[in-house]
């Protein structure tokens, strides 16, 4: 009997509904169970507790095949009293990038083609930088940073509480979860890109080709929402290093811990007495594109 080894994923399934050739897109005569069981595998808020933790057991096995290294998934959900907040003193920030490879050793960033969740902009000093982002440099490599007469922008997920990447999801793949993280179903994510079209942040990226890591390089702790390695054909972005801060009061993202200069902060919004908090009530933040109503818990200072 001949096999047909396409790879069944929902992404290929959908698209050839589309075209009335569905049937096409199924790998009749596979003997692969697991195949069959990732293709019907419910959504994740869908599943109850024996379903989640028979699709971890299968995940850590494939996981610990393709990478030889366990690999621990974990489905921690969000805390009661918790809503994560970012903030970011652009008058620190060197521009030196240590957060964007920091991020990506954390979270499992394919190395080749590269991904990086964080994208670090350089503006001239005086220039309109909140209007213009599309336009600031992405690509600086000088001898030394901070150079004079620039500085410097990291962007990444907003984690807006009104996410515009939210609504046009068509398999309701990305939602906001109530510690206000913007999550993804990889398992469910089908790779329109109808998300990143809609996100004005430009902090969605898209794995054109099956994402590469080194066996070596994998970070073994991961989250079934966050940090678990991605597939081809999926979107991924930043999610707060779900894996570190959820469940652990204290703990940063690996972005946070990275910063030399200690440009960034992070904490519970819904703390009086957090760090966030503080740099709310007594810096002038601002958020980027306010004027889209997307509501960001991402905010912007100068210190000096």
């Amino acid at each position: 009997m001949t096999t047909n080894k396409k790879k069944l994923t929902r992404r290929t399934f959908l698209k050839g509904a589309a075209a009335g050739t569905a049937t096409l897109a199924l790998p009749v005569g596979t003997a692969d169970a697991s195949v069959w069981e990732a293709f019907l595998q419910k959504h994740f808020r869908e599943m109850n507790a024996d379903e989640l933790d028979k699709v971890i057991e299968r995940l850590e096995k494939e996981y610990k095949k393709n990478y030889n290294k366990d690999v621990k998934v974990s489905t921690t959900g969000a805390q009661p009293g918790v809503l994560f907040g970012y903030g970011l003193d652009l008058s620190r920030c060197i521009g030196c990038r240590r957060c964007v490879y920091a991020c990506a050793r954390e979270n499992n960033q394919s190395r080749d083609p590269q991904i990086h969740w964080i994208t670090v902009l350089q503006f001239e000093q005086g220039e309109k930088f909140v209007s213009n982002l599309e336009e600031a440099d992405k690509y600086y490599y000088p001898d030394k940073v901070p150079e004079d007469g620039f500085f410097y922008m990291p962007v990444q997920c907003q984690q807006c509480e009104n996410p515009p990447c939210v609504k046009v999801c068509p398999t309701k793949a990305t939602w906001k979860e109530p510690d206000g993280i913007v999550v993804i179903d990889y398992n469910w994510c089908i790779g329109c890109r109808f998300c990143m079209a809609a996100c004005p942040y430009g902090a969605r990226h898209f794995n054109w080709a099956k994402p590469k890591i080194q066996e070596d390089e994998i970070n073994p702790d991961t989250h079934y929402l966050g940090n678990r390695p991605r597939y081809k054909g999926v979107v991924e972005k930043c999610t707060f290093c779900i894996q570190k801060t959820r469940g652990n009061p204290g703990k940063y993202p690996a972005c946070v811990e990275i910063c030399p200069v200690g440009a960034r902060k992070f904490g519970n919004l819904l703390d009086p007495e957090s760090e966030i908090r503080y740099c709310l009530k007594n810096k002038r933040v601002f958020r980027l594109k306010e004027d889209l109503n997307t509501n960001p818990k991402f905010y912007y200072f100068f210190a000096t």
